[in-house]
């Protein structure tokens, strides 16, 4: 018998209510960045926003006391790429992702050349120089000039980032701060070492914890999210333990039992979402939340990763926040013609996120851009 049929809307009612986007949180900071499996944070604005979006009455100074607290660290994470994650979770998941993040650091010229024993006295001498005190990546790639004169600089700092665990030190990732990080090893920032591998145990309850976050799920999707090789054969290892459906092309998809699967007509508030947010990078085939043929107007050929307005759940358009000295403004460009109720809530949603994100503004400005149907 094959496995029962998951709608695109019952996927995307699914992942609605996992990432709390069907209703806002009472969780603390702390609590929601462990359900969403952390927040990606290559800016350091896009995670405080991605909390807005899903908790009650959050505050801004919320996130930054809990990083300054060391409860939550920012660090290289999924894809290779920073993100805002618990203490707790940073020891537990780094090393599931160790092996993928040297894989990453590997495939370049500089890693080639520094093989073997190298890389191992490189990541050493790395630890070293930061057992002193923080440094930034241009610091750290100095301090290791003398050693490899013949290196670039900026590159050795980055594999010893890539090889040992470290942590950005706040202000770092901190609402607002842009300059660059300082980096500590786990070790002196959190108290306790990361484990260099993992255990087949640990990459399993990643791997549900993925599922419960993000699924109902494929294979690939796993992949895309993690890196993990053979997600196949770690899905399949736990499927007794599963719930298994297939999607509307057909592909098999994996979750939790007990997991949140919403009838597919359950309505779905207007949401802004912060650029970079997981929802939209979390799967292989983004249909369950964007229109393949919307993708042009969110992902840009650099990488980057634009706001979105979810409507009816899924993404309906783009918005961006400027500020200057008095004013605020959040204008949203509209893919499509809005009704009066989706405009009213958009309305009022940004005019919360103002309230948040633009305190110390005089003035509150939002605007709606005519629409702009991607080609």
């Amino acid at each position: 018998m094959s496995p029962p049929l998951l709608s695109v809307r019952a996927l995307n009612r699914a992942l609605l209510a996992r990432q709390s986007l069907l209703e806002r949180s009472a969780q603390s900071p702390l609590a929601m960045v462990e359900r969403v499996l952390g927040l990606q944070a290559q800016a350091p604005n896009p995670p405080y926003l991605g909390l807005w979006t899903r908790l009650q009455g959050f505050a801004l100074d919320e996130l930054t006391q809990a990083m300054v607290e060391r409860r939550i660290v920012r660090a290289t994470m999924m894809r290779g790429t920073l993100h805002l994650v618990s203490a707790a979770d940073y020891r537990a998941l780094r090393p599931v992702l160790q092996p993928v993040l040297q894989r990453l650091s590997l495939a370049s010229g500089h890693a080639r050349a520094l093989k073997g024993e190298a890389l191992a006295t490189l990541r050493r001498a790395g630890v070293e120089a930061l057992r002193a005190a923080p440094l930034s990546a241009t610091a750290l790639g100095e301090a290791l000039r003398a050693q490899w004169p013949g290196h670039d600089c900026d590159e050795l700092a980055r594999l010893v980032r890539n090889l040992e665990p470290l942590v950005h030190v706040p202000p770092a990732g901190t609402w607002d701060w842009h300059k660059p990080a300082a980096f500590a090893t786990a070790l002196d920032w959190l108290g306790a070492a990361v484990a260099d591998a993992p255990d087949e145990d640990a990459i399993d309850a990643m791997a549900l914890r993925y599922l419960g976050a993000f699924g109902p799920a494929s294979a690939r999707d796993l992949a895309a999210w993690s890196g993990l090789a053979a997600p196949g054969q770690r899905l399949q290892r736990l499927r007794s333990r599963l719930c298994v459906f297939r999607d509307e092309d057909g592909t098999e998809l994996f979750d939790l039992p007990d997991a949140s699967r919403p009838p597919p007509e359950l309505a779905a508030p207007p949401r802004l979402l912060p650029e970079f947010d997981n929802v939209l990078l979390a799967h292989a085939r983004r249909a369950r939340i964007l229109d393949e043929a919307l993708r042009p107007a969110v992902f840009s050929r650099n990488g980057l990763v634009a706001a979105t307005v979810l409507v009816d759940g899924f993404v309906a358009g783009v918005w961006k926040l400027q500020r200057d000295a008095r004013t605020a403004t959040l204008t949203i460009s509209p893919f499509r013609r809005l009704a009066a109720a989706e405009r009213a809530e958009l309305q009022a949603q940004a005019a919360d996120c103002l309230r948040v994100a633009a305190a110390d503004r005089e003035t509150h400005d939002v605007r709606f851009a005519r629409v702009q149907r991607p080609a």
